[in-house]
C-alpha cells in the first residue's frame, strides 16, 4: 500500500512541529516554513524521526511563494492526501491604534493564503476521491480575544469557510475539519511571565497550559480512518477554557 502524503505548512516549531511528529513513517512528509534556516530543522527533524519527507519554503502572505510550491510538488509528482494548514501568525493591536498592515497581513495568511493553498491541491483530492483537510484555529475565534480582532475574524473566518467545505466536498470522500486549540506551551508562551502564566492557567478547568503534542494527536486522529465520519466539525483542545 503506498504512503499517504500529508502537508503541514508552518511545520518548523510549537504545533506545526508537534504535528510532524505525530505522523509515523507510513506517511511521507511534506513540511514548509518560510527561510532557509526553517527548512534546515524541517529537515533535520525529519532525518532524526526517520521519516521520509522533504521541506519546502511556503509564504503565505505572497501569491507567487504559494504558486511556486504548489508548481514544485507538481514537478516531482507529490500529491498532498492530507493538507493541514498550521502557519500563521499574530500582530495584536487594539482596533483603535491596529495598523491596515496588522490587519491584511493576518487575513491574507490565515484566509487568503489558506484559500489559495486549499484550491491548488483539490483537483487531485477530488480526481481520488479521498482527502483530509485539517485547519488550525484557535479559541479566539469563539471567545474573542482583546487585542486581536484581526486573529479571530481570521479564524472565525477559517472555521465557517472550513464548513462550507465539508458540505462541498463530502460526496468526494475529502473531510474538512478544524482544531482550535487554547492556551498552549510554546516558544511564545515560554516568554510569558510566571505571574501572567498562573493567571492563565487559572482561567482553565484543568488548571494548566495545553502541550503542542496534545494538538497533534488530535491532528493525527483527524487524519486517520477512525475519523472517517467527522466532517465539518471545530474541536476545541483547551483544557476547558471554552466549552
Amino acid at each position: 500500500m503506498s504512503k499517504k502524503t500529508v502537508l503541514i505548512t508552518g511545520a518548523t516549531r510549537g504545533i506545526g512541529k508537534a504535528i510532524l511528529e505525530a505522523f509515523n513513517k507510513d506517511y511521507l512528509i511534506i513540511g514548509t516554513g518560510t527561510s532557509e534556516e526553517s527548512l534546515s530543522s524541517i529537515t533535520e527533524n525529519l532525518k532524526s524521526l526517520k521519516i521520509e519527507g522533504k521541506a519546502f519554503k511556503l509564504d503565505l502572505n505572497d501569491r507567487q511563494s504559494i504558486k511556486a510550491l504548489s508548481l514544485s510538488l507538481d514537478k516531482e509528482e507529490i500529491y498532498p492526501d492530507i493538507l493541514i494548514n498550521n502557519a500563521g501568525i499574530t500582530r495584536d493591536n487594539i482596533m483603535l491604534r491596529m495598523q491596515e498592515d496588522e490587519w491584511d497581513d493576518v487575513i491574507n495568511i490565515h484566509l487568503n493564503g489558506q484559500y489559495l493553498l486549499i484550491k491548488s491541491f483539490l483537483k487531485k483530492m477530488v480526481k481520488n476521491r479521498w482527502g483530509r483537510i485539517i485547519n488550525i484555529s484557535s479559541t479566539s475565534a469563539a471567545l474573542g480575544n482583546k487585542g486581536q480582532a484581526n486573529y479571530a475574524a481570521a479564524k472565525a473566518g477559517i472555521e465557517a469557510m472550513s464548513r462550507s467545505l465539508a458540505r462541498e466536498l463530502g460526496s468526494r470522500n475529502i473531510n474538512v475539519n478544524c482544531v482550535a486549540p487554547g492556551f498552549i506551551e510554546t516558544d511564545m508562551t515560554k516568554e510569558i511571565s510566571k505571574g501572567n502564566e498562573d493567571f492563565f492557567a487559572s482561567q482553565i478547568p484543568l488548571g494548566r497550559l495545553g502541550k503542542s503534542s496534545e494538538i497533534a494527536e488530535v491532528v493525527h486522529f483527524l487524519a486517520s480512518d477512525q475519523a472517517n465520519y467527522i466532517t465539518g466539525q471545530t474541536l476545541h483542545v483547551n483544557g476547558g477554557l471554552y466549552m
